[in-house]
């Protein structure tokens, strides 16, 4: 853990000081903090503590405690829960036991279930077409498991657009993340994709004296699909035309005076990297197991297709949003990662691309926004486009957001 002292002098800011001293023993191992976390199942999971165990205990350096994973005994790469420990080793947070205990028993029932409970069709779960205005993270965890059988979505941005979302600071942002991606492995069906559209955000000077950043969200990103536990698959990269990014100024410095060490190139491209949920069966398990084989006959990719992971495709535009995602890209995904009648999820709705892309291919939809500014708009371009199509949408907002929001 390093410097005890000076990690002591860093708890200290962020507790009240009479509770700790010089000589407050502080917890500097993982094995106590293993030991701690497992007292703690003891005492609130004692019913299922023999299918539980212990990830890798991980410093969180920006609120000093200790992050440990809680996963399952015989498949330590599903997490189903997350124990925070303070450098004092008290438990200062923790995923909900009941929660915990709820993922644990549905996979004691998995595997004493006989045999042939395994080779029976997939089913996925019957969510109709829904938009909901709500927090992310707690209305993914209101819904069953099987819910979506592909994700795509572009988070928001970090502090790069106000007007799209704004945190404290970096990790701030990647602990936001990481919450979400969680909790979507958790009702995103066995084997199944999940597809993210990020890329690397330059947060402007704020004065001649200081430089720009350009943080690399991408690899950061990788990190937590690992560790949420998705395993890569493909690294797309979406090419947009020349001179989409020039109007950020970047390079602008360099095409005027062309001095060594000031090249910056005006970047063009994005990255949609495309994971699939971890899983012991193969790809073609899901096209086996299909409930529907006449579906996944007619979901076959038919004529010209995407030979490279190189896609041109002009930026989106939309009138009440920032920044869209092109329908092609949408539908490229939708057409490659999914079949006919499944469920796409976009945990970050925006102005809805997902969900009046999927209407186009035959697929369900749910998509989840947090701004009302965008809910509303959403609900009224989808309500017109079902009507065309005579399919039904559900809109929903959800209870933690009040009735303020739905104003």
């Amino acid at each position: 853990m390093g410097d005890i002292a000076k990690t002591r002098r860093r708890y200290k800011k962020g507790v009240d000081c009479n509770l700790i001293d010089e000589e407050s023993p502080m917890v500097n191992s993982a094995k106590e903090v293993r030991k701690i976390t497992q007292k703690w199942i003891e005492q609130h999971l004692a019913d299922v503590k023999d299918f539980v165990s212990l990830g890798l205990p991980e410093i969180d350096d920006r609120y000093n405690v200790w992050r440990v994973p809680i996963v399952l005994s015989n498949a330590t790469s599903h997490l189903i829960g997350e124990a925070k420990i303070g450098l004092l080793g008290n438990v200062m947070d923790s995923t909900r036991p009941e929660l915990i205990r709820t993922r644990a028993k549905r996979f004691i029932n998995e595997v004493s279930a006989p045999d042939r409970k395994r080779q029976e069709l997939f089913y996925p779960a019957p969510i109709p077409n829904k938009v909901i205005l709500g927090d992310a993270m707690k209305v993914l965890e209101e819904l069953p498991p099987d819910t979506a059988q592909l994700v795509i979505t572009s988070p928001p941005y970090y502090n790069a657009k106000p007007e799209s979302c704004e945190f404290i600071d970096y990790q701030e942002y990647l602990n936001f993340l990481r919450g979400v991606i969680i909790r979507i492995r958790e009702v995103l069906s066995e084997g199944r994709f999940f597809t993210i559209n990020v890329s690397p955000v330059l947060v402007r000077r704020t004065s001649r004296s200081t430089s720009s950043k350009r943080i690399p969200i991408p690899f950061d990103v990788h990190q937590i699909m690992a560790s949420a536990g998705f395993e890569f698959i493909d690294d797309i990269i979406w090419v947009k035309p020349e001179g989409a990014g020039w109007n950020l100024g970047r390079g602008r410095r360099f095409a005027a005076d062309r001095q060594p060490l000031q090249y910056k190139p005006v970047s063009v491209t994005e990255y949609v990297l495309v994971y699939r949920k971890k899983t012991t069966k193969l790809i073609d398990w899901n096209i086996r197991k299909h409930y529907d084989s006449k579906l996944v006959e007619q979901s076959r990719i038919l004529g010209d297709y995407d030979v490279t992971n190189v896609w041109h495709i002009p930026p989106g535009h939309h009138k009440r949003h920032p920044a869209v995602f092109p329908d092609e890209l949408v539908h490229k995904l939708i057409r490659y990662y999914s079949f006919i009648d499944d469920l796409v999820l976009d945990p970050f709705a925006g102005s809805g691309t997902v969900g009046r892309v999927a209407i186009d291919m035959n697929r369900r939809f749910l998509l989840i926004d947090n701004n009302p500014k965008y809910f509303h708009p959403m609900k009224e371009e989808l309500s017109k486009l079902a009507i065309t199509r005579n399919i039904r949408v559900d809109y929903e907002v959800s209870d933690h957001l009040g009735e303020a929001n739905d104003s």
